[in-house]
């Protein structure tokens, strides 16, 4: 079976899973209001990651690793060597983000991560794409625009020679690397994958949404009847994933139970009024599973008009209306490539606790199809919540967790 060893978030509300998790059961909200930012003449609502405290978490790992010398790296290189090539790098901030954030993770585990059983994932829709301005470029290498390239650095920076893989499939890229994962530990390959999914606020990004008036200035508000529209959030956040047999299993554990990926090729962004790829994605990760043992469903809520329509359908066509229905987008905004991860470690964490959490911003249920959102954090005693996710093209995908 396989199971989230560990996890970690750095995000607006914290840089662990645990302080991110408590922040988002208090009710915190980590999105703010900028005037100004990129000199774009709309203003726009988005959550950050703290520049400060990224760069002095990050001067911290990089001095303990440092530190460790004298042995070999799986490469077979002597790992004051590796540090020497390390310090000719200018890592951008989602690759510091990302080293920050699987180390850790990495605490309270015996994973070596530069052992050769040990595979990284990154899971990112933009990764340096704020390379394309040449203002914005001094320092870096040219190959950092490419995502493999990015992998390739966070990979090497914990002396990991295999080569890494990145999942880029927009919106659903988190969850479709988890699922990817699994199916890399069920191959025999690796005994622990580090998946990471990373993305952070760039004027491509902020842009590229405001070009199709997808933004809403204001804190964004899922499946309300005045929802306006999503916010952009940035933020990095890591799961480790092993295999352990049944009798392995111990009191608590979250099992990765399954997980599905359905296109419906609907359109390059709009989803599709039917449902349908989320639908099969739903139906496929519920086979053999009654609905009533879910604790909750922990949607996409982008808060824009049709992506929760569309939910709400796909949730019905799946018998899962009467299923508490949260939304973390309130908190963060949309983490776009780092959501399936970060979504999945907050939900499954709520899990452990018996609480189903609340969808911050919601005040007016609006959607067509009626779904119990839970606008109060709530306890259950149920052991398994779906994580559901959609994006640009028609993908979409669904994730079911079990405790143990």
């Amino acid at each position: 079976m396989t199971v989230l060893l560990n996890d970690n978030i750095v995000s607006a509300l914290g840089f662990t899973a645990e302080e991110n998790y408590r922040n988002v059961k208090q009710g915190v909200c980590g999105l703010k209001f900028f005037a100004d930012r990129y000199d774009l003449p709309e203003p726009f609502m988005a959550s950050e990651i703290d520049d400060v405290r990224l760069n002095e978490s990050f001067a911290g790992v990089s001095a303990g690793v440092s530190a460790v010398t004298g042995k070999k790296t799986m490469a077979g290189h002597d790992k004051a060597d590796v540090w020497k090539e390390k310090n000719k790098v200018k890592y951008s901030k989602l690759e510091k983000a990302a080293i920050v954030s699987v180390s850790e993770a990495l605490k309270g585990t015996n994973v070596d991560p530069s052992n050769g059983r040990v595979l990284f994932i990154l899971s990112t829709t933009k990764g340096n794409v704020f390379l394309l301005d040449e203002n914005e470029s001094q320092g870096y290498e040219r190959d950092q625009l490419l995502l493999c390239r990015s992998a390739e650095l966070i990979a090497r920076f914990f002396g990991n020679g295999n080569p890494p893989m990145v999942v880029s499939n927009a919106c659903i890229s988190g969850a479709s690397a988890m699922i990817t994962a699994q199916r890399e530990l069920r191959s025999g390959r690796f005994d622990y994958v580090i998946v990471t999914g990373a993305d952070v606020l760039s004027k491509f990004i902020v842009t590229g949404f405001q070009s199709f008036k997808a933004l809403s200035q204001n804190v964004c508000k899922p499946f309300d009847a005045n929802r306006a529209g999503l916010n952009i959030g940035e933020a990095v956040a890591t799961a480790i994933m092993t295999e352990r047999s049944e009798n392995e299993l111990r009191n608590g554990d979250i099992e990765f139970t399954a997980g599905a990926v359905r296109n419906d090729a609907n359109h390059i962004s709009g989803p599709s009024r039917t449902g349908e790829g989320s639908c099969l994605a739903l139906r496929a990760v519920m086979k053999g599973i009654d609905p009533d043992e879910i604790a909750f469903v922990s949607a996409h809520g982008t808060a824009t008009l049709y992506n929760d329509e569309m939910e709400a359908v796909a949730l019905a066509r799946a018998g899962l209306h009467h299923v508490p229905v949260s939304g973390l987008k309130g908190y963060f905004g949309h983490t776009l490539g780092a959501a399936g991860v970060l979504e999945s470690v907050i939900s499954t964490r709520a899990l452990k606790d018996g609480i189903i959490l609340k969808t911050y911003g919601l005040e007016t249920p609006g959607v067509t199809n009626p779904l119990d959102i839970v606008t109060e954090n709530r306890k259950t005693t149920k052991r398994r919540c779906i994580k559901m996710l959609s994006g640009f093209g028609g993908c979409n995908v669904a994730t079911l967790f079990t405790k143990y």
